[in-house]
């Protein structure tokens, strides 16, 4: 039977009234990084930024923009991911080198929450031992990642300004972008044309990069929200907490304790809620580092629920359903690749 209108209207207004603030929040950020980006490449920063993100990016063969990215994300993942999809939608990334940035991109999006969540909220729960060492396995995952991303470009990208994987000649940097436009503002006799100064200035500058970044906003806002709405809906319909039974074989293999099964749970939907859980048992059912390894084995079986419930909406709101797809494959893949290795160290014999 079909529902009422009414019925609807109860089941669907609620989903809107929750992620309204969720989108508006997301849009807000991707915009500020598509803007930060445009004025990056309109006042010619990126040759400023690239002195210091030079280290990581030519290592890996990605232009030096990206580097831009790269810094914003210790501030800002979205922001950050804002940049990236404007360099790649302006052809200064093909997907490879996207991929390959995004990857790169883990350990400085895992920095922001050392200082706005492990520290003041994780440690003082878990203890100064536990907590230490759960963030320390957490940072170190994120930083083999970023590690693996490097590699990756290094292995898998053409260096200097050759053709790309796929035989066309590379996009142009924002550096030669910026060398172009100022070429192209001088007069025959060295200096600079009156009538091409204002293009120059600040505020045009500004304009322009506020004028490029809202018909993005206006392609990604919708896309993000519609599969926001409707991820909201199936969660809410569906028993997904019946997932983390696929953990007990896991528990039992790795020899931990039975009680990590209900602590996994908990920590798969709510990582403070989690860690509350744990607290009081470490010292008698927990060692400090059976307690990490339930923490980071409730990590792994959450990637099915948050995957679902927040990184396929945003991905798919900012790259699209079919690169979102690839990006959602390769975070996943990777994370769930080193947390594995980081189990194998933790509960090696000691």
């Amino acid at each position: 039977m079909q529902p009422t209108p009414a019925e609807l209207v109860d089941t669907v207004w609620p989903v809107l009234v929750e992620i309204a603030p969720r989108v508006a929040r997301i849009s807000l950020l991707v915009g500020v990084g598509v803007f930060l980006a445009n004025v990056a490449v309109g006042f010619g920063l990126v040759e400023r930024i690239a002195a210091f993100s030079k280290y990581l990016t030519r290592p890996a063969n990605l232009p030096d923009e990206v580097g831009t990215a790269i810094v914003t994300t210790a501030a800002s993942t979205t922001a950050g991911y804002g940049m990236l999809a404007d360099f790649r939608e302006s052809g200064r990334l093909n997907d490879v080198e996207t991929l390959v940035a995004v990857t790169m991109n883990t350990f400085f999006g895992f920095v922001q929450h050392i200082f706005t969540f492990y520290a003041p909220v994780l440690i003082p729960i878990l203890g100064l031992e536990v907590g230490i060492l759960y963030v320390g396995a957490r940072a170190a995952i994120a930083l083999a990642i970023t590690v693996t991303g490097v590699l990756a470009g290094a292995v898998l990208l053409a260096r200097g300004d050759g053709p790309d994987a796929d035989g066309a000649p590379s996009p142009p940097s924002a550096a030669t972008d910026a060398s172009d436009a100022a070429d192209s503002t001088r007069a025959p006799d060295g200096g600079t044309a009156d009538d091409t100064a204002e293009l120059q200035s600040p505020r045009a500058v500004v304009r322009e990069a506020a004028e490029k970044t809202w018909p993005k906003l206006r392609r990604i806002v919708p896309r993000l929200a519609v599969v926001y709405v409707l991820v909201t809906l199936l969660v809410r319909t569906q028993d997904l907490q019946s997932y983390t039974g696929a953990a007990e074989p896991l528990t039992t293999l790795l020899g931990l304790p039975g009680a990590s099964l209900p602590v996994i749970a908990v920590f798969a939907f709510d990582t403070t809620a989690g860690a509350a859980t744990i607290a009081p048992m470490i010292g008698s059912t927990f060692t400090p580092r059976t307690a990490v390894a339930t923490m980071l084995l409730g990590g792994i079986v959450s990637f099915a629920v948050s995957t679902f419930k927040r990184s396929i909406p945003f991905q798919y709101g900012i790259w699209g359903p079919k690169f979102g797809s690839k990006v959602v494959a390769v975070n996943t893949a990777l994370k769930v690749i080193f947390i594995a290795a980081a189990l194998a160290v933790l509960l090696a014999p000691i």
